[in-house]
C-alpha cells in the first residue's frame, strides 16, 4: 500500500497535465464575427459576408462559424469560411445570424449571435401574382454538338385578388448565373399578363441547379408586390421522361399484340398442315396379322364344336323344326 500511494498520485497528476493540454480550448473567450451583412446577388439568391472580430484571441486554433438562416425557412450549416451564398426565395424577407464557434473531442465552444435581415419588398398586399406554375420541355437539338438537348419553359398565374385592372406583371427566371426576361406572354380579357413562353432558355435538362422566377408589376394606381418561386429541375425535367415511358408502353403493347399475333399464326399454319398432309397409316405387321387370323380360327372351331354338343345334348327336338331353321 506504501508503495501504491505515490503511484496513484503520479498518475493522477498526470492525468490532470494531460486534460490540460487536451482542452485548452476551454481558457478562450470567443467573440461573434463582425459586419456581418446580407446582399441580393440575383433572383432568389443572396450573399452573407462577414469578419472575424478583431479582438479575437487566437491560440493557434481553427475557428469556424456557424450559420443559421432564419427566415423564410430554417437552416442550420457550417463553414470555415467567411461569407456563404444562400438561394431562397425573398418576398417574404430573409434574415439570418452567424456565431464564432470551436469544436473538440468533448465540448463546444460558441459566441453569441451576430445577426442581420432583409425586409419584404414594398407592396400592396393581394397585388402579387398566385398559383405560379412552370414546367419544362426537353426536344433535340441536332444542330448543336455543345448542346444536344434545348429546353423550353412555361410558365402560368393567376392575377392577384386585389390588383388594379391596369395591372401588368413581367416575369424573369435565372438559372446559375443566366438571368432572362419573357418576350412572349398571354393576355386575360383585360390584357393582363397571365402566362409567359420561353421557346430557348439556357437551361440544362439534366441540371442541377435550382431554377428561381420571379414575376414582379406595375400598376398606375397601388404598389404591385414582387412574388419569387425555386423550382427543382428534377420535379418538373418530368416532362422530359414522360414521352419515353408513353413511347416504352407503346412498344410494349405493340411487341405483346406482335407475339400473340405470331402465335395465333403459327396455331392456325399447324391446323392448315395437318389438314392438308394428314398422317400416314402405318403399315400392318404380317406376324400380328398372321397372329389374329389363328386366333380367330381356333375360337370359331370352338364355338362349331360347342354348337355339336349342345345339339346332342337335346335329343327330344324334332328333326324337321331343326330343317326349318
Amino acid at each position: 500500500m506504501i508503495i501504491m500511494a505515490p503511484v496513484l498520485l503520479i498518475l493522477l497528476g498526470a492525468t490532470e497535465i494531460l486534460q490540460a493540454d487536451l482542452l485548452p480550448d476551454e481558457k478562450i473567450s470567443l467573440l461573434p464575427p463582425v459586419n456581418f451583412t446580407i446582399k441580393v446577388t440575383g433572383l432568389a439568391q443572396v450573399l452573407l459576408h462577414w469578419e472575424p472580430n478583431p479582438d479575437q484571441e487566437q491560440r493557434n486554433v481553427n475557428l469556424e462559424y456557424q450559420v443559421k438562416i432564419n427566415a423564410p425557412k430554417e437552416d442550420d450549416y457550417e463553414t470555415r469560411i467567411t461569407e456563404s451564398k444562400c438561394v431562397t426565395i425573398l418576398h417574404k424577407g430573409f434574415s439570418a445570424s452567424v456565431r464564432t464557434i470551436l469544436q473538440n473531442d468533448h465540448s463546444l465552444l460558441a459566441s453569441s449571435w451576430a445577426s442581420a435581415e432583409l425586409h419584404d419588398p414594398p407592396g400592396s398586399p393581394g397585388t402579387s401574382v398566385v398559383n405560379l406554375t412552370c414546367t419544362t420541355n426537353t426536344i433535340a437539338d441536332n444542330y448543336s454538338h455543345l448542346r444536344p438537348y434545348q429546353v423550353s419553359l412555361h410558365c402560368t398565374w393567376l392575377v392577384g385578388t386585389d390588383a388594379p385592372e391596369d395591372t401588368q406583371y413581367f416575369l424573369y427566371y435565372r438559372y446559375g448565373s443566366w438571368t432572362e426576361e419573357c418576350q412572349e406572354y398571354s393576355k386575360d380579357s383585360l390584357g393582363r399578363n397571365i402566362a409567359c413562353w420561353f421557346p430557348r432558355t439556357f437551361i440544362r435538362s439534366r441540371g442541377r441547379d435550382w431554377l428561381a422566377v420571379l414575376v414582379n408589376g406595375s400598376s398606375k394606381h397601388s404598389a404591385i408586390k414582387p412574388f419569387d418561386q425555386l423550382f427543382a429541375l428534377h420535379a418538373i425535367g418530368k416532362d422530359e421522361h414522360k414521352p419515353l415511358r408513353e413511347w416504352f408502353l407503346i412498344v410494349l403493347m405493340a411487341t405483346i399484340c406482335f407475339i400473340l399475333l405470331i402465335l395465333l399464326l403459327i396455331c392456325r399454319i399447324c391446323h392448315l398442315w395437318i389438314k392438308l398432309f394428314p398422317p400416314i397409316p402405318a403399315p400392318k405387321s404380317s406376324i400380328k396379322d398372321l397372329f389374329v387370323t389363328a386366333n380367330y380360327e381356333k375360337a370359331g372351331s370352338v364355338e362349331t364344336e360347342i354348337e355339336v354338343i349342345s345339339y346332342i345334348e337335346k335329343p327330344g327336338v324334332e328333326t324337321l323344326e331343326d330343317s326349318v331353321f
